[in-house]
């Protein structure tokens, strides 16, 4: 019997009749999608809001698609769902698309890890939840948010708690200058958490702390149905127990609008011990501060704008401007900034 005669191509053929079904790169339009909010995630599921605002909103539980295996929803995100999105209990939509972000907020473990971790998408602005006692103001994390908020392009506000233990014009008089907006709350007040609604009636914000703060406490003062887990202040470490565990976004009540109305979203974090900025590039946060922006343009190639670099324009910027109010207002901006962009590698 003759012996066969193997083909060595062979085996690097493809199948013409038990193979595998011809790969497309033609995708699905889904032209029947609709559109919906990402309010919460756990474990693999989100949870949306449908036609926010309408009279057919409604929640929904939803799942990624298998086209989105590799890329991240996260809370603020708009979405396109297909599927069962009546909101029926036991029901799961797909998420199929999601859309262009306005901005992302981002974050890094520390200074030196490249893997970025969005903490929220689409969000206005960025509010700093900082006690003035118990525990003590920790200003290093508050320039760091700063600084991710501004390489977000996002508004910051400073929301300086527990006003009835300290006072808040030492950190008022150092944010002012950064265009930073102070509002003030304390603890024996009402008036003060309607002053700090006033700042995030229809707008999306998201409020970012460390744990003991009070930030719990101020989402529920302004979302009283929020129900969020509040915690107490360690006499010993002077830090705060983590009690919120997942972000989460909550419809704002606006009580000057009729019964039920709604005006904005707050989006609640967990606290947070760290804020790195590995992602943060010196020319996204001079884009922040117009003035300077157009001065640097004129530094020398590579000049890092700090106070040691030399011939920055910067500081000539500043030693041109004639006596008295200008000079005293370049100098606190060049500060000011220079304070943010030492953060970017600073200790907290």
């Amino acid at each position: 019997m003759a012996r066969r005669v193997r083909d060595e191509h062979a085996r690097f053929a493809r199948p013409s009749k038990h193979g595998s079904r011809p790969r497309t790169k033609q995708r699905p339009e889904h032209a029947d999608a609709v559109t919906g909010l990402v309010v919460g995630v756990d474990r693999g599921r989100y949870t949306l809001v449908i036609d926010d605002g309408g009279p057919d909103e409604r929640e929904i539980s939803a799942m990624k698609a298998r086209e989105l295996s590799r890329t991240r929803a996260v809370i603020g995100d708009r979405v396109d769902v297909v599927g069962d999105t009546t909101g029926s209990e036991g029901t799961l939509a797909r998420i199929v698309r999601i859309t262009e972000r306005t901005s992302v907020l981002r974050r890094t473990a520390d200074d030196t890890d490249p893997y970025e971790r969005i903490v929220v998408a689409n969000a206005d602005q960025l509010v700093v939840v900082t006690a003035l006692a118990q525990p003590e103001p920790r200003t290093g994390m508050i320039d760091r948010c700063v600084v991710a908020a501004y390489d977000a392009r996002m508004d910051v506000l400073l929301c300086l708690t527990k006003a009835d233990l300290a006072s808040p014009d030492e950190l008022r008089d150092l944010y002012t200058p950064l265009g930073v907006e102070v509002v003030v709350a304390r603890q024996d007040s009402t008036d003060t958490v309607e002053a700090v609604r006033e700042h995030l009636l229809g707008r999306t914000s998201v409020l970012v702390g460390h744990s003991g703060v009070g930030k719990s406490t101020l989402i529920n003062a302004l979302v009283p149905d929020a129900a969020r887990a509040t915690g107490v202040v360690n006499d010993v470490t002077g830090r705060g127990r983590h009690t919120s565990t997942s972000a989460v976004a909550l419809r704002l009540p606006d009580p000057g609008g009729p019964p039920g109305a709604h005006d904005g979203w707050v989006i609640d974090t967990p606290g947070v011990r760290s804020f790195g900025l590995a992602h943060v590039e010196v020319g996204h946060l001079l884009a922040a501060f117009d003035d300077l922006d157009e001065v640097a343009a004129r530094c020398p190639r590579g000049c890092t704008h700090l106070a040691d670099a030399p011939d920055c324009a910067l500081d000539e910027w500043v030693a041109q401007a004639p006596e008295g109010q200008v000079r005293t207002t370049r100098e606190s901006r060049l500060s000011s900034f220079r304070r943010l962009l030492g953060s970017r590698t600073a200790t907290v």
